[in-house]
């Protein structure tokens, strides 16, 4: 089945530049965008995060939210014909404050999937201002729901099948629970990571004050070991996918492990930068 994958833009968060980039820019402001997903030519219209809950939840980590009138939810999906209540799944790369916040105003016939160690995660403490109150709050209604929330237990079970086409995988990166969705498309598998990568050029196109050859950065914001980051980035890059959509930059077309291009708001869809490979060797 070859399905499509819009980019639904949640608005802007400026927030300190090495929170995105081990090390980058200590102290510096950078301003990034917050996407989200919706499948299309499946089953069902399907959700892939939700953004965050409010301008004003994001200062609670000191960040600014920059969300306004087009940026919500709602508006987004009604761009591509779609109602919240015609959404069959909610999905969850994970469940950080901007990527679970509009879960509340799906119905609760719209399931919300999760991997069960990212809720366990969520409710540790362990990286406890990253998951407001309100969100975690709102998956417990969930959970006593029937129906309303699904869990996948995919470091045990390894990749499942949603649906044709449509397939959850553990990331093994950034929190202890994430999970990345594969989708085929007619121009290859795209594979939305959510924040196992933030910035594709200063963590892999030219990684920031690494000397290593093939060697990725890590992001500044993880719950999991320095090696399990960068394996997860390395996996993603040797997978085959012939996309990655992160949350937090554009999308990137990989061919052979590399980056070679960058994507705007589709997949299939444009290449709208490219990043010729650089031949080391004579013909």
């Amino acid at each position: 089945m070859a399905l499509e994958i819009k980019v639904l833009d949640f608005g802007d968060i400026e927030l300190e530049s090495s929170f995105l980039v081990l090390g980058r820019d200590c102290g510096r402001t950078r301003r990034v965008p917050t996407y989200g997903f919706l499948i299309l030519g499946g089953p069902w219209p399907v959700v892939v995060d939700t953004g965050y809950r409010s301008n004003q939840i994001m200062e609670t980590l000191g960040m600014r939210g920059l969300q306004f009138h087009e940026n919500m939810i709602e508006n987004q999906l009604a761009k591509y014909g779609v109602r919240m209540g015609d959404v069959r799944y909610v999905m969850h790369t994970h469940l950080h404050i901007d990527h679970a916040g509009k879960d509340d105003l799906f119905p609760m016939n719209t399931t919300v999937i999760v991997n069960r160690r990212e809720l366990e995660y969520s409710v540790s403490g362990l990286m406890h201002p990253q998951y407001p109150a309100p969100d975690i709050k709102h998956l417990i209604d969930r959970l006593h729901t029937r129906d309303a929330l699904r869990f996948e237990d995919l470091e045990l079970t390894g990749i499942i099948e949603l649906f044709p086409g449509c397939y959850l995988e553990a990331a093994g990166a950034h929190t202890e629970g994430s999970m990345n969705v594969h989708v085929d498309t007619v121009e290859g598998r795209c594979t939305l990571c959510g924040d196992v990568i933030y910035d594709f050029n200063d963590q892999i196109v030219t990684p920031f004050h690494e000397i290593s050859f093939n060697e990725p950065r890590t992001t500044g914001n993880h719950g999991v070991s320095k090696r399990q980051e960068k394996a997860a980035i390395k996996k993603l890059l040797a997978s085959g996918a012939r996309f990655l959509l992160p949350v937090h930059d554009k999308g990137a077309k990989i061919e052979r492990g590399q980056v070679v291009g960058r994507m705007d708001m589709a997949v299939p869809g444009p290449v709208v930068q490219t990043l010729p490979a650089r031949n080391w060797f004579a013909a």
